[in-house]
């Protein structure tokens, strides 16, 4: 092999990290030629239920994460295998893949089979193995990993393939005494505001909700009586507790851009109103829209001033679209947050469709279809899959950061950001104007965003300027690799994995910040002295809520002091690059914002206290609530960096769990950031709440 072909297999093999969407398999089979592994059936089953992803067949994987080319010496028998297994009903339950699917690729001179597994519409999942979705035969998808699904997670399955609206369903035992009388009166003054002299408005109450299909017949088994969009609408609280236990609204105004749960106004059904989800819609979009928070400049309509503007259609929408499109069945509830910076809607349930088809608009399958109905009838809401669009185009109309739409799958639920950020402060781009001059400048629309996220952000990747853009994924890999061909960019990796940033706004590393003889997720320095064990943790695993509107903030204080476990204090040897501490014993570095905790030993007893105190439910639970597992981890790096280790030793659990279960998942919804962006699978790794690192930035 020549240097250059040396070189372009190093380059490809770093670019290949096992990841929700992509696993490396080897596929050599018993005799070394190839056969088609029995774990890839999973692999398939998990894909298809979640959001589809890539297979290569051939590909080792090492230790540390590294990968070898091993190839396929018999391609063509594997993919033979593959499609006879996957139209055979007993071994699988439906066979997603076409021949263009399935490729063979030359990898300097082997064969590497790249199986393409596409995400399975609502009538064709749960995609499972062999004869029963049940018994662990249907997987998912969550992190890295392929986890067998519980029986409730494949009803809840079962349920969206079935049912194209799952609020028809008629609700035995509830009668028209479990409707709150007033907010139907309010909806019929509604109905006749938006539409006068409409038909149903000549009916009485109980007219008016069979017209809504509040109650309605079942022709094919005579059945009658209250649906649940009558109930879940227009209901009284005890009815819905009875007919939906799992139903709960949230609405909160916070008072600060943070993730905590710190509230200056909220509403919850607590008996003082009726608790439906009409009242809490009107209720909610008054606060949501309220001049004094939500200011945004008026529009002229025919002369006249319109205070409704393309921001307030955006927000109405968002609110219906989350209550329409919620998953009652589920347990996460539906949380609506105000905060000075951004709105944020939660419901549960995964979307029905692909999100970057949702955004692109023109296809609708609204999980609710009576209680969406009910809403376009006063003039709320959107038909034909134009809701999103309206939304993005409204969040476009003030320029504004691009709205971010996104599904956890463990728990399922659906998040829609809306920020009031501007995508170039004004400020931002004066300095890239002194600094670049007529480069800057005279660059397209999409370079100078990319440089005004990259000096906003510190760090920008191609998939955060994805989040934040719709140009295509070609244009923005080509202004890129422009900028840093011109010198106005550093970047540092390969490929969609690299991230970039300013010149001379170099990335701090392990290396700069630990040294490099730090012992990584092992007993420290001072417990190999004093023949001390750190703690492993357990293996339990935890399913984790991702909601990115949860957690506390609490800002730390402590005095300084002795060392815990009556260490003498830490003097300094080859763990640290830079021996500077503060008054807790916090590692203070140049190359980071904040300070760093990377050995337990070295803190005050006190502060150490305070940290165990935070992290106690998790040491002493082996089974704990995601959403207070995500509470805790917020607190213990609010204001400083953590490392994996510390963090794992604090809270009793083994890094890898951390990282799989919580960790990535708050980088994702940005609700930690990394001290080391440009390595983000180093051990090494610390973390730092974002809202307290944007505090020191400002």
């Amino acid at each position: 092999m020549s240097q250059f072909e040396a070189e372009k297999t190093t380059e490809w093999l770093s670019g290949l990290t096992e990841s929700v969407e992509l696993e490396c398999k080897l596929a050599g089979g018993r005799d070394g030629k190839g056969a088609l592994p029995k774990d890839f059936w999973e692999t398939y089953s998990a894909f298809a239920n979640t959001h589809g992803g890539v297979v290569l067949l051939g590909i080792k994987e090492k230790p540390k994460g590294r990968f070898s080319i091993e190839g396929v010496q018999q391609p063509d028998k594997v993919i033979g295998d593959l499609f006879n297994t996957l139209n055979n009903p007993s071994k699988v339950s439906v066979n997603l893949l076409q021949d263009s699917d399935v490729e063979v690729l030359d990898v300097h001179g082997k064969s590497v089979i790249q199986v393409t597994i596409p995400q399975a519409t609502r009538k064709q999942k749960p995609v499972f193995l062999g004869s029963t979705p049940f018994s662990r035969n249907t997987y998912r998808r969550l992190h890295e990993g392929d986890r067998a699904c519980d029986d409730e997670t494949v009803k809840r399955m079962l349920a969206e393939q079935i049912e194209d609206d799952r609020d028809s369903k008629i609700l035995r035992g509830f009668g028209w005494d479990d409707i709150d009388k007033q907010s139907l009166s309010v909806y019929r003054q509604m109905l006749k505001d938006a539409k006068p002299g409409h038909p149903f408005l000549e009916h009485d109450d109980f007219e008016l909700l069979k017209k809504l299909r509040g109650w309605r017949k079942d022709r094919e088994n005579g059945d009658e009586g209250l649906t649940l969009a009558g109930l879940l609408m227009f209901g009284t609280w005890d009815a819905i507790q009875e007919a939906s236990p799992h139903y709960f609204v949230d609405y909160q105004e916070r008072p600060e851009a943070k993730t905590e749960l710190r509230w200056v106004d909220r509403l919850v059904p607590d008996g003082t109103w009726s608790g439906n989800l009409f009242d809490f819609y009107r209720i909610v979009y008054r606060k949501l829209t309220n001049p004094d928070t939500l200011k945004v400049p008026f529009r002229l309509s025919a002369g006249q001033r319109r205070d409704d503007t393309p921001v307030h259609e955006a927000i109405r929408e968002a609110l219906v679209n989350t209550l329409v499109h919620a998953d009652f069945s589920g347990r996460i509830s539906v949380l609506v947050v105000k905060r000075p910076d951004m709105f944020g809607f939660r419901n549960p349930g995964d979307m029905r469709i692909p999100v970057d088809r949702a955004v692109q608009g023109g296809e609708s399958d609204c999980r609710n279809r009576i209680m969406h109905q009910m809403f376009l009838m006063i003039g709320l809401g959107e038909r034909a899959g134009s809701g999103i669009p309206k939304i993005y185009s409204g969040w476009n109309w003030r320029h504004w950061r691009r709205p971010a739409l996104y599904e956890i799958d463990e728990p399922p639920q659906t998040l829609l950001e809306l920020r009031m950020l501007e995508l170039m402060p004004e400020e931002i781009q004066q300095q890239l104007e002194e600094r670049f001059g007529e480069a800057y400048s005279t660059l397209p629309r999409l370079g100078r965003l990319i440089l005004a996220t990259a000096a906003t952000e510190q760090v920008v990747s191609h998939g955060r300027i994805s989040e934040i853009t719709t140009d295509h994924s070609h244009d923005i890999t080509v202004a890129l690799q422009s900028l840093v061909k011109n010198g106005m960019l550093e970047a540092n990796g390969h490929g969609r994995g690299a991230v970039y940033h300013l010149p001379g706004a170099g990335m701090p590393t392990p290396e700069q910040v630990f040294g490099v003889s730090i012992g990584v997720d092992q007993p420290s320095s001072d417990d190999r002295r004093s023949g001390q064990r750190a703690y492993s943790g357990d293996k339990s695993n935890y399913s984790g809520d991702s909601a990115s509107y949860s957690g506390d903030t609490e800002v730390y204080s402590g005095d300084k002091g002795s060392q815990p476990n009556g260490k003498a204090p830490y003097s300094g040897d080859s763990d640290s690059a830079v021996d500077h501490r503060d008054a807790f014993g916090r590692l203070i570095s140049p190359a980071l914002r904040a300070p760093a905790i990377h050995h337990l030993e070295n803190l005050t007893p006190e502060f150490y206290e305070k940290l165990r105190a935070i992290a106690e439910p998790s040491a002493t639970s082996k089974r704990l609530a995601p959403e207070t597992m995500r509470t805790i981890i917020l607190r213990l790096c609010n204001g400083q960096y953590v490392t994996r280790s510390c963090l794992a030793e604090l809270l009793h659990r083994t890094a890898d769990t951390l990282r799989h279960q919580y960790l990535s998942v708050m980088v994702e919804d940005r609700s930690l950031t990394l001290a080391f962006p440009q390595t983000p699978n180093d051990k090494r790794q610390a973390y730092i709440t974002t809202s307290s690192l944007q505090e020191l930035q400002g």
